[in-house]
């Protein structure tokens, strides 16, 4: 299991204390500041999963802080949870509005804290596994990073050419259904071939023999008088 790093920002040492040893024996590693500068500092040095931050602390109040972890780069995607004695609901909307991910009042059950602090963590989870799945095309033993627009046959990376690269992915990315050739041209050269449908049929070749030399079974299938279809059924 991965071990997550979580900055506590807070000027009570007491409830810093109390945050660290309870999260620390859940698992985690914990940091601890006792104002943004000082937290700053450990941003600099340190990458963060995850911040609690107290609305009120010494040298800049929470809302402010949270306002500029927002405006930058490296903290902006963190996950924060706002920490208060504050109890009105307008620094709740403001604190939400301005991007917290929650908002828990003092004095706060430890459990509490320690199951919103899992749960967010989760969600943000699977929020990563989704979006790296959108990056990444798998099935049988081909696999296609769109990212970084690499093949990988049995796990060892294959080279393609930019336009090999563009069909495989259009055929995979549509698995099962058929697609003709003036669509595979629309679609990966851009414009009107007047007909010249081959250059798909030479590039489809290509694919099939790439994917032949590395021990893949065929699985472009060729839909006579239609086009091509991607079957994982066949891998």
């Amino acid at each position: 299991m991965k071990k997550y790093t979580i900055l506590a920002i807070d000027d009570e040492e007491h409830i810093l204390e109390l945050v660290q040893y309870n999260l620390e024996v859940n698992g985690f590693e914990v940091l601890t500041a006792g104002c943004i500068e000082e937290a700053k500092k450990i941003i600099e040095e340190r990458e963060i999963q995850f911040i609690l931050l107290d609305v009120m602390l010494p040298d800049m109040d929470g809302i402010t802080a949270l306002r500029e972890f927002r405006e930058k780069e490296k903290t902006k995607d963190i996950p924060i949870v706002m920490l208060t004695a504050k109890t009105e609901e307008v620094d709740r909307i403001i604190g939400l509005e301005l991007g917290a991910d929650d908002y828990i009042s003092k004095p706060f059950s430890v459990r509490e804290l320690v199951a919103r602090v899992k749960a967010i963590l989760r969600r943000e989870n699977r929020k990563i596994e989704k979006k790296e799945k959108k990056q990444m095309i798998h099935f049988g033993d081909i696999k296609i990073d769109i990212t970084s627009h690499k093949v990988y046959l049995k796990e060892k990376e294959v080279e393609f050419t930019l336009k090999e690269f563009e069909v495989l992915k259009l055929l995979m990315s549509n698995e099962g259904k058929v697609l003709n050739r003036e669509i595979l041209l629309d679609k990966i050269w851009g414009y009107d071939y007047y007909g010249e449908t081959r250059t798909v049929d030479v590039h489809i070749r290509y694919l099939r023999a790439k994917l032949k030399e590395h021990g893949i079974r065929e699985c472009i299938e060729t839909v006579r008088g239609v086009g091509y279809r991607f079957t994982k059924e066949l891998l």
